[in-house]
């Protein structure tokens, strides 16, 4: 089997996902062709350079439709020859397009990819595909669907998470994000989106608020808490799913879930061969990938099995893994994968999450992989993991090893 290695990172900035947002203007297909641009010209690759681009978003309707990675190809600097695939695995998206172009490259079909994906939350809202799951009553009442915000309440209940753990890592994320921008640790990453003119739109992730504490999350109102409890409402079809469970306690609100934001990234993925050709030396190499289902109820729980799955797989332990990046979907997600595995937080989303940040569904995956790579080389640590939770019911995460 041939290795895989990560020749390059990079990501936008996040926007704020409204229309007051920096990169509200910008569509799924200006931004995607913009980091495409920048990946090519920080490596100086030139004409048919890479086999393919492999891009996940999420909600593939109207202009993030129509294999937006094609589309992004074309409006891009890229070789025309060059084609393109849009995938989506949810929130997943991102990393899945690097675990297929990982493993591509490791079985011979072709050299190199580029990688990554794209969201445009302020523009192309969550949901307005519509969802099988969701919204066809024969799949819905077969499976228990309730919204994510339930299920990360329930994961809550059934683990034992109170409203102030939720809370307290929230605050932590914030204190981490701040600390890693005022170091500049996404300095070698982060890309600052600039306009036709040159002219810099955003070169900060736009989200953070630096200031949050205890006190000023206290003070908001659980967000899922009347969708849960109306009658009738999604805790009685949880309930149904799980009886041992006298009620859902709701704990989760904006402060302590994910934000809800624009924002694309972009991995270079190829073997040796490749980089000697360009005159590219690898950053890390990719030592495995993985995928799997899970209960479509509770549905956020994907990290930990995915993460049995991947060090099953590789031959590893847990122990084995010197930093984590575990995608703060809601807080709950993060609180249960380090109950599970007995991580100390200290190794969990050092620079802070997606709950600080802000998660662009698409682009999320490959973004905390180029984070994880980047922390690993400041840190001079060798291994790392990166894991999601996946919309219903599935994890996916990566090992990477630096070089």
């Amino acid at each position: 089997m041939t290795d895989a290695y990560i020749y390059d990172a990079i990501r936008t900035p996040r926007g704020k996902g409204r229309k007051d947002g920096a990169l509200h203007e910008v569509t799924a297909a200006r931004l995607s062709a913009f980091t495409l641009n920048a990946l090519k010209h920080r490596n100086n690759l030139d004409g048919h350079a890479v086999e393919d681009v492999i891009w996940g978003n999420v909600t593939q309707v109207m202009e993030q439709g129509g294999c937006l990675a094609r589309t992004a190809v074309l409006a891009s600097e890229l070789d025309q020859r060059i084609p393109g695939l849009a995938i989506n695995r949810f929130c997943a998206s991102g990393m899945e397009a690097v675990n297929i172009a990982a493993n591509q490259v490791r079985g011979g079909a072709g050299d190199a990819y580029i990688a990554g994906g794209v969201e445009m939350m302020g523009r192309v809202a969550m949901g307005s595909d519509g969802a099988a799951i969701a919204v066809d009553p024969s799949i819905a009442m077969e499976t228990y669907f309730v919204p994510q915000g339930i299920s990360a309440d329930i994961i809550a209940t059934e683990y034992g998470f109170s409203r102030d753990d939720a809370d307290l890592l929230a605050v932590e994320s914030q204190k981490r994000a701040a600390q890693a921008w005022a170091e500049g640790r996404f300095a070698n990453s982060v890309v600052p989106v600039t306009d036709i003119n040159g002219l810099t739109i955003l070169d900060r992730d736009e989200y953070m608020r630096p200031g949050t504490d205890m006190q000023s999350l206290g003070a908001l109102k659980p967000a899922f808490k009347e969708m849960g409890e109306m009658m009738p409402g999604f805790d009685a079809v949880a309930m149904l799913k799980y009886p041992h469970l006298e009620k859902i306690e709701h704990i989760h609100h904006a402060g302590n879930s994910s934000g809800i934001v624009d924002g694309a990234a972009a991995l270079l993925i190829g073997n040796a061969e490749f980089g000697a050709k360009y005159g590219l030396k690898p950053r890390a190499r990719i030592r495995a990938t993985a995928k799997i289902g899970t209960d479509p109820t509770i549905m956020l729980t994907g990290p930990v099995p995915a993460t049995e799955k991947i060090l099953k797989d590789s031959g590893m332990a847990i122990g084995d893994i010197d930093l984590f990046e575990v995608n703060e979907a809601f807080s709950s997600v993060v609180l249960r994968f380090m109950q599970a595995f007995d991580v100390d937080h200290a190794k969990v989303n050092v620079n802070g999450g997606a709950i600080a940040m802000g998660h662009p569904l698409g682009a999320t995956g490959a973004m905390i992989i180029g984070t994880l790579l980047d922390e690993l080389e400041r840190t001079g640590k060798g291994t790392g993991l990166a894991t999601l939770c996946v919309a219903s019911g599935m994890g996916a995460a990566t090992i990477i090893e630096r070089v």
